[in-house]
């Protein structure tokens, strides 16, 4: 049976190392590597009851990404990705639960106190609880933030490794005590970048447009979202866009495992089109729920059943 612990719902188990272990005995040394100095990598992940049971949407395509940030990480992680992909599907049998978040994290553990991460060891959690609507909002209100996204030629944008969201974090701060529900940041050139936690597009005449590579994660509902495009046969463009780009946009959305498709009502102020969801940002939307939930017969193969 589900609790509540602050403003989050806990689960049964936790696979931990490879066990399963009672949520509250789920625990690490306050000398781990990772907890001074942000060095673990991880992945979120959504499960949806779908109509052939429950899944767990693009599975495969998580776990490769785990596995490439821990391999920027220099940190091999002790289980091959079947492995792990087995582990999360069992997890979620002996929660007994259905649409969820799951979280795999992999950190270097207890055992080493410097910077270098040699010799320390790398321990592998599975987490999954119940987590509705990320941004708990029908559509947002956005501020561009003064707080850049990190420099790639300091960090690799692709893996999603634990200490760089220090960087998103400080973004969201930047929000406290306004009326904005969520951020972009702009890279070091000055052009949109992504949100805290999510990617972003914009709508003009209706083509898509998103960020490109380079500064941003290279999200997997960012990915999904181009082949909804080109499936439905909606131009789009991977390229720089600044600020004036987004504020006459006529329709913007978040894209992220979290956030799933969020509508973007203004940005600074400025409310885009009419102020309603746009017709291409509520098509892509419907896509996406009609793909998660089993009905979209072109996308199959991005659900792991349980």
């Amino acid at each position: 049976m589900n609790t509540k612990v602050t403003d989050m719902e806990t689960t049964k188990y936790i696979w931990l190392n490879g066990q399963f272990v009672l949520w509250e005995d789920a625990k690490t040394h306050i000398i781990s590597h990772s907890l001074h100095y942000g060095s673990g990598v991880f992945e979120g992940i959504r499960a949806y009851k779908a109509e052939k049971g429950v899944a767990v949407f693009r599975l495969k395509e998580h776990i490769d990404r785990l596995f490439f940030s821990a391999d920027v990480m220099e940190m091999a992680i002790p289980y091959s990705k079947e492995e792990i992909m087995e582990a999360i599907k069992e997890l979620l049998r002996k929660n007994e639960i259905e649409s969820c978040y799951i979280r795999p994290l992999a950190n270097f553990g207890y055992g080493v106190m410097s910077v270098s991460s040699d010799n320390a060891p790398v321990d592998v959690s599975l987490s999954c609880w119940p987590w509705g609507a990320y941004l708990p909002h029908a559509m947002v209100d956005v501020k561009i933030v003064k707080t850049r996204r990190l420099s790639p030629n300091g960090f690799e944008p692709k893996a999603k490794i634990s200490g760089h969201y220090v960087n998103s974090m400080m973004a969201g701060k930047e929000l406290k005590g306004t009326k904005y529900q969520e951020a972009i940041l702009l890279d070091e050139k000055g052009f949109l970048a992504e949100g805290p936690g999510e990617n972003v597009f914009l709508v003009k005449d209706g083509k898509l447009f998103t960020p490109k590579l380079g500064s941003i994660l290279a999200g997997i509902t960012r990915d999904s979202v181009i082949h909804f495009a080109h499936d439905l046969g909606i131009e789009i463009s991977e390229c720089e866009l600044t600020p004036d780009d987004a504020y006459a946009a006529e329709e913007a959305f978040y894209s992220g495992t979290a956030a799933e498709i969020t509508p973007i009502h203004s940005i600074d102020d400025h409310v885009l089109g009419s102020g309603d969801i746009g017709p291409v940002t509520k098509k892509i939307k419907e896509v996406f729920l009609q793909t998660t939930s089993g009905k979209n017969e072109l996308h199959q193969d991005w659900l792991a059943y349980i």
